[in-house]
């Protein structure tokens, strides 16, 4: 995936919204005002920032030499994934969609199921 398609893909979820607190070179994307991804470009790559279950942020480190420990983020909690080219599209929309529900399950209770009411669990959890 390139920078575009993954921002395109970033909109796709449910209610995300594009910010820029960090100024106009970082995207930023939240669901319901918490962010779940971050999308920038360093040399000409880009990259992002997922939220990860920290078990699963090592062995995805493990795995692909493209995911690194979050760049300025928890990196127990945060991977960096270059878009080189090296992780298939479905592993990327997976680490996506992981970031995206982690997130949403620490929303409020009422937040949370208000979401899942207007979009189906299956949408929002995917």
């Amino acid at each position: 995936m390139d920078f575009d398609a993954v921002r395109t893909y970033f909109l796709s979820r449910p209610e995300a919204v594009e910010d820029f607190p960090f100024g106009p070179d970082v995207y930023v994307y939240k669901i319901l005002g918490k962010m779940f991804a971050t999308l920038g470009t360093e040399d000409g790559l880009a990259r992002i920032n997922l939220k990860c279950d920290p078990e699963e942020a090592l062995a995805l480190r493990d795995i692909f030499e493209a995911v690194l420990p979050g760049y300025h983020m928890n990196k127990a909690h945060w991977n960096t994934v270059l878009l080189d080219g090296s992780i298939p599209r479905g592993e990327i929309e997976r680490m996506i969609d992981r970031s995206y529900g982690l997130v949403v399950k620490k929303l409020a209770k009422k937040t949370r199921e208000g979401l899942e009411v207007r979009h189906g669990k299956e949408v929002v959890y995917r």
